[in-house]
């Protein structure tokens, strides 16, 4: 068995030193995991079959996208950012955007039942700077970094059932997250996919002291003292692929986060609700 350390050992090794520096100075925001992790079904759902089956030689593309974003703290303003995307994938790993995995043998269990794992890192801007929001001035700055882990998801011609955990690899947070997730694809006709999912995200409270937390130094008059705990976030979404051929698509990713009341109780904080919008076009080689 792969222990936490060791996960997190081979996760930089993955990354390099390199990739974390050009990450860095992209400066990618939360939002720019979702364009890493919501948009995949782009990439399987073109009219010739999924990308990266047994066999079938790699492929790779380049995109566009555009996420807009409303984090919970307090007057903070909604955030609109202009990515570009990179997509390679083939029967050992797969890239897309600021995110890497590794795949691991699957576990065929059944005709049209399997399970997938992978070892996973990505990099997640979250965070913030003191002058992003008036309810953050004074505030130490909270950095984002490279999280690592593994992940599992179950496929069935019914839906697909995905669990990943991952530690703050970087050290800043020195957090851990578990999410699950729950969606399935809908076609309608040949170009149309519909994609709606039900997701749940439990974070520990270093992660949430980390970004949601008020220490000593940080207290003001209207800035009460706030130690972080563990919470489970919920999500609603739904991404809609228009595939104008095996080459061309287009696609629109919706999120809503109902937050925890780990989270809630800050007095950063003054939503009880997180919502993403990505539109994004990408080109497969």
């Amino acid at each position: 068995m792969l222990t936490q350390k060791r996960l997190l050992s081979l996760a930089r090794s993955l990354a390099g030193s390199h990739a974390r520096t050009a990450l860095a100075r992209a400066s990618l925001s939360s939002a720019a995991v979702l364009c890493a992790a919501a948009p995949s079904g782009v990439l399987a759902a073109g009219p010739g079959g999924p990308a990266g089956q047994e066999g079938e030689s790699s492929s790779w593309g380049l995109g566009v996208g555009v996420v807009s974003t409303q984090k919970a703290y307090k007057d903070i303003d909604r955030e609109n950012r202009a990515l570009p995307m990179i997509q390679y994938e083939n029967r050992w790993v797969r890239v897309f955007g600021p995110g890497l995995t590794v795949k691991l043998p699957r576990w065929q269990v059944a005709p049209g039942h399997q399970v997938d794992f992978g070892l996973v890192a990505k990099w997640d801007g979250s965070g913030y700077e003191a002058g992003d929001a008036p309810i953050l001035n004074g505030m130490a700055e909270r950095k984002g970094g490279l999280w690592a882990g593994a992940k599992a998801s179950w496929k069935s011609d019914i839906a697909e059932l995905g669990a990943e955990w991952t530690a703050d690899a970087s050290g800043h947070s020195k957090g851990q997250r578990l999410a699950l997730t729950l969606e399935r694809s809908w076609r309608l006709g040949q170009h149309v996919m519909l994609t709606p999912r039900l997701g749940a995200q439990w974070v520990d409270k270093k992660y949430v002291d980390y970004y949601y937390g008020v220490r000593a130094s940080e207290v003001t008059a209207t800035r009460a003292a706030y130690q972080g705990k563990s919470t489970v976030n919920a999500e609603l979404g739904l991404r809609g692929t228009y595939l104008f051929n095996p080459k061309n698509a287009v696609f629109v990713d919706v999120g809503v986060t109902s937050l925890g009341s780990g989270i809630k109780d800050s007095p950063l904080v003054d939503g009880s609700t997180e919502n993403r919008v990505f539109v994004g076009y990408l080109y497969r080689f």
